[in-house]
């Protein structure tokens, strides 16, 4: 069985959210043969690989040998934007899927297929060379979106979601809705608490980026970038919080992990670097408070296991005092 590239959680990147499910082709849903009809021309014949959490992603041979990838979530309005910024990356030759069909409904789900593009290697490790490595990329990335106008793709992921407007620290989502608060530490409350609100006495721009760029969703032929995968995890966030974001998570090649600090520097360092502008001060500090309530939101999450608990807890007061939270 293949494994999937690069499908995290609950919006379809392959990690620790999601559970990896070899079935048979009579075991797919009842809808998807007849989609697979209507918009790719040929019904399944075959089943690579099956993922579900919150999204359902298959990778399907069809009746006329192509492979391919379908990709169902819930209906909440982001999808038609993703999907087509997904098509204007691959079009102008970013390396990446290329969608095969728009997004299109299945009763309350909203689907669309792409091309399969497996290969390529994770890049292992959290050092300051890596970093710089990944940020070459995340800046490529951020300079080809800043042309790209689409509706924002709201609601955020949740990971990237502390604009929201429900009650607590935490966006509310529906499957950890039974969360038990108890065992929520007050290290941690605390420091998303600070984090959340030093990103939201900010006033900075919103633009497009990629919210969930880490290891497990990228794919590299030695020094090369091969794939950048989940683009189902746009967001619509200050540029400097994005960056932030990728300078804590880039090193992700399983359960979320938070890199050291001298290596989020030097990731946000590179990236400044290669995009020819350098952060306000305001920006540098939304860009660690960034890095640190993504940390903070996987912990609670529950996913981010001993190692992302550790590196919190052990640069919570570094990170904030950079943040001037």
């Amino acid at each position: 069985m293949l494994v999937p590239p690069g499908l995290r959680g609950a919006s379809g990147a392959f990690g620790a959210r999601d559970t990896l499910v070899p079935v048979p082709l009579d075991g797919l849903p009842d809808w998807l043969p007849a989609w697979c009809v209507d918009h790719l021309g040929s019904e399944p014949a075959g089943v690579l690989f099956q993922l579900h959490q919150v999204s359902m992603v298959f990778g399907l041979r069809l009746a006329g040998g192509s492979e391919v990838v379908v990709k169902a979530r819930a209906d909440d309005g982001r999808a038609v934007s993703c999907v087509a910024v997904q098509a204007r990356m691959a079009e102008r030759g970013f390396p990446c899927a290329r969608p095969l069909t728009p997004v299109a409904g299945a009763g309350s789900l909203a689907v669309h297929a792409e091309e399969f593009r497996p290969g390529g290697e994770v890049l292992q490790g959290d050092s300051p060379e890596v970093a710089a490595q990944c940020a070459e990329v995340f800046a490529w990335l951020m300079a080809e979106l800043a042309d790209v106008s689409v509706a924002p793709p709201l609601p955020n992921p949740p990971w990237v979601r502390w604009d929201h407007t429900d009650s607590g620290v935490w966006p509310a989502i529906d499957y950890l809705g039974n969360r038990d608060q108890i065992a929520v530490s007050d290290c941690l409350m605390d420091t998303a608490v600070r984090a959340r609100g030093r990103l939201l006495a900010a006033s900075l721009p919103c633009v497009l980026g990629h919210a969930d760029f880490e290891a497990q969703n990228l794919r590299w032929h030695g020094q090369q970038v091969w794939a950048v995968h989940d683009w189902d995890s746009l967001a619509w966030q200050p540029e400097a919080a994005l960056a932030g974001a990728a300078s804590g998570a880039f090193a992700s090649a399983g359960p979320p992990a938070l890199a050291p600090v001298e290596s989020s520097e030097a990731f946000l360092r590179a990236y400044q670097d290669i995009r020819g502008r350098m952060f306000t001060a305001v920006e540098q500090e939304i860009a660690w408070a960034a890095s640190l309530w993504m940390a903070a939101y996987n912990v609670w999450e529950g996913l981010g296991g001993t190692l992302s608990s550790n590196a919190l807890r052990a640069q919570a007061a570094e990170r904030l005092r950079r943040a001037n939270a």
